[in-house]
């Protein structure tokens, strides 16, 4: 069968059907209203509070935390009637902010601001960009159980409510993205926002990715509290980024709704572990930090001892904010842990994304790599064995894994979330 992807730059794959075990990628769902209508319908009826309008006076200094220009979030859409409930609130517009939450992405322009935001809304409000490194504008709100300093952007203490904009789909580090996510790591200093992450670390996969209740979602939820977040508007989307929810209200209780509509989308099932996994990073593929993702879903997919072959764009390299990862290369759990116990590396943040790919093409399998946009000298120091197509990739695995491998195609890679048989069922029944 050949297997083409969603880069229409990247050449299909053509896979033995004696070898093709599946292919998974995010449901595509027909959306019944608007993103206009679901947004109102979102904002009339939130869930576990009460409505902007009756929490608001004309007193209210309101700020506004939108997600960044990796995520999907249909930010230009959705931010009109939300800004619409606020003034008609009474709350006048020089009293309302919007604070772009970038967590640690290298920093957007001016034109990736409008893309996100509208041409309008930069026009009539006050916009701002978080930048994770600016201690300057972090102020400390409390401490995490083991005395991390919880430093988020000050403009957070400066507002009598904050209303966090963002999507839900399922996430590696935090269970799925959206909810308290804006605050944490979206509006948050260094050591925060490494200490989140490392502990992420600690947890495989499947402890995580795609959980919404999990320890360290737990945790964000605690410091985004501390930190103000009264009220979140959030997407769920299909495979063609057509949204098909919105959920609005509680930062806890809204972003459970929303995550169990995100992993219907999302979690597909899969017959059983594979030998050979052929991720491709979509929608995630600015830069090597963020196509990760598909290594990240292929963790529930592969097998042990198996190959996860990446298949990425990447046209920012492997990541700006984050030298460390291009310069140390993907290592596994222990080896990172005894990086970090020496100082090798400080920044938690990456030594948490380390492990995070390390998990997989270091531990668990390993790892090809097909992306034009970074060098193979690069793509070798990293951990990957290099392949300049799908196809070469793939025989590079079968030269590996053995000619009757079984192989998953995950098509969005950086989005679906792999379910074993077992697993949907047990969801299914809980």
């Amino acid at each position: 069968m050949q297997i083409s992807f969603t880069y229409p730059d990247v050449p299909a794959v053509e896979i033995p059907d004696s070898n093709l075990l599946a292919v998974l990628q995010p449901a595509r769902v027909e959306p019944s209203q608007s993103v206009e209508q679901l947004v109102q319908e979102a904002l009339d009826h939130p869930v576990g509070t009460q409505t902007l309008e009756r929490q608001l006076s004309s007193g209210s200094r309101i700020l506004i935390l939108v997600d960044d220009i990796t995520r999907q979030t249909p930010a230009a859409r959705l931010l009109p009637e939300i800004l619409r409930r606020v003034e008609l609130a009474g709350c006048p517009r020089h009293n309302l902010r919007i604070l772009v939450a970038a967590g640690t992405h290298a920093r957007m322009s001016r034109e990736e601001v409008t893309k996100k935001l509208g041409e309008q809304t930069p026009a009539r409000y006050e916009v701002h960009l978080h930048h994770w490194r600016e201690e300057d504008k972090l102020q400390e709100i409390g401490t995490a159980p083991d005395g991390t300093p919880i430093r988020v952007n000050r403009m957070l203490s400066e507002a009598d409510f904050i209303i966090g904009v963002g999507m839900i789909v399922p996430h590696r580090v935090m269970g799925f993205t959206g909810g308290s996510t804006i605050v944490q790591p979206g509006v948050s200093g260094p050591q925060i926002t490494g200490y989140t992450h490392w502990q992420s670390a600690l947890f495989a996969g499947h402890e995580i990715l795609g959980i919404a209740d999990n320890p360290v979602r737990r945790e964000v939820e605690q410091i985004a509290r501390l930190a103000g977040l009264r009220f979140i508007v959030n997407v769920v989307m299909d495979a063609e980024e057509r949204v098909l929810h919105v959920i609005a209200g509680d930062p806890v209780a809204a972003h459970r709704q929303g995550a169990e509509h995100s992993r219907r989308i999302y979690g597909v099932p899969q017959p059983r572990l594979a030998d050979i996994v052929i991720a491709e990073s979509f929608p995630a593929d600015y830069d090597l930090w963020q196509a990760a993702k598909g290594i990240y879903s292929s963790e529930l997919a592969v097998a042990e001892g198996g190959v996860v072959i990446l298949v990425t764009p990447c046209p920012h390299g492997v990541s700006d904010e984050h030298p460390e990862v291009e310069a140390l290369g993907y290592h596994g759990l222990e080896a990172v842990k005894k990086m970090v116990e020496e100082k090798a590396v400080t920044d938690l943040v990456a030594a948490a994304h380390l492990v995070h790919v390390g998990r997989v093409i270091r531990d668990r399998a390993r790892g090809v790599m097909v992306s034009p946009g970074i060098a193979p000298p690069v793509q070798r120091h990293l951990g990957f064995e290099h392949a300049s197509t799908p196809q070469k990739a793939l025989e590079r695995a079968f030269e590996l894994a053995g000619r009757s491998a079984g192989v998953v195609v995950l098509r969005h890679g950086g989005d679906v979330l792999p379910l074993l048989a077992t697993t949907a069922v047990a969801a299914s029944a809980s």
